[in-house]
């Protein structure tokens, strides 16, 4: 059931949970009650890797939380946070990835957790101004130090995780994956395969919209930035309700709940090592926990393949 991540010694599920939603930023009603018993909920459910970032909450909320409770069963969890993204004073992101940022973010991370190391630390995200050789030259230089057992990137592209990695080997890259977005089995995946280096998959249930929680007759607010992507508009949206029409009847069949089903078929694609589920309450994580014990047949991944294909013909012939 334990997955290696890369060529190190670190062993993970392939279910982790991603810690973005208790920053409460874009989530609504987070409470630190509430965060706590979810990061408490995944470890009772036998999950044990954790994703977090210096960026997610203002004041650094999730990392303070998942601290609280690493410092209490850190033999039975995998730590990982991300460096070079913050938020300004009117609260808009900025990217720096400069060496002197990224020490300053990961040292204040450490005391956030209050850890004096972490086992996987990404950069959160390349920026427009340093030369991703020279982020990758500082967290080399992290890891030599112990701050860090093994080093990730996020949010990059091919040449980008390439020359990164020329300087400072990479255990793991973090990128968006699902059903319906799948531009990484072009390039990244395949050389991510070569290299031993594990993909770790966020967004495996697209914002919701692969776990079933938004159906047709959905009312979104004006204010939902998931408005923003076209598969929640128009034509898109259609094609996808008939896509969750066709797994629906698949999970019937196989006994299983749509996000398993989902999830099941994610983390059996090549080169996926895990995935990150996003929760603030308990019961969400454990809805997607319940996927670390089921394994698709070849039979339901058929299946599966044959609904996203005609899904994405409708695309290509409308």
């Amino acid at each position: 059931m334990l997955r290696r991540l890369g060529k190190s010694d670190l062993l993970v599920h392939p279910i982790g949970l991603g810690l973005w939603p208790i920053a409460g930023m874009t989530s609504l009603e987070v409470s630190e009650a509430d965060s706590r018993e979810t990061i408490e909920a995944a470890l009772n459910c036998g999950l044990n890797f954790f994703d977090t970032a210096y960026c997610y909450g203002v004041d650094g909320i999730s990392e303070r939380l998942l601290g609280e409770v690493a410092r209490k069963h850190r033999d039975q969890m995998v730590l990982a946070t991300k460096g070079g993204v913050h938020w300004d004073a009117r609260l808009d992101r900025i990217n720096d990835a400069s060496p002197r940022r990224l020490e300053m973010e990961l040292d204040e991370s450490l005391r956030r957790l209050g850890l004096p190391a972490v086992d996987l630390l990404y950069l959160h995200s390349p920026d427009q101004v340093t030369p991703i050789v020279e982020s990758a030259a500082a967290m080399a230089r992290f890891q030599e130090e112990g701050k860090a057992r093994v080093i990730g990137v996020s949010n990059v592209n091919l040449s980008q995780l390439q020359q990164f990695h020329s300087i400072c080997p990479v255990t793991a890259v973090q990128l968006k994956y699902n059903m319906l977005q799948r531009d990484i089995e072009q390039d990244i995946v395949p050389w991510c395969l070569e290299q031993q280096i594990s993909v770790v998959a966020y967004w495996p249930l697209m914002k919701g919209l692969l776990a079933g929680k938004l159906r047709r007759g959905h009312r979104f607010d004006p204010a939902d930035k998931r408005l923003t992507y076209p598969m929640f508009l128009g034509r898109q949206w259609e094609w996808n309700q008939q896509l969750l029409d066709r797994l629906d009847g698949i999970a019937t069949q196989a006994g299983v709940s749509l996000i398993t089903l989902v999830l099941g078929w994610t983390v059996s694609q090549p080169g996926i090592t895990a995935v990150l589920c996003g929760a603030k309450r308990p019961w969400q994580i454990q809805e997607s926990a319940a996927a670390v014990n089921w394994t698709p047949t070849a039979e339901v991944l058929k299946a599966i393949n044959e609904a996203i294909l005609e899904r994405n013909s409708l695309g290509r012939t409308s």
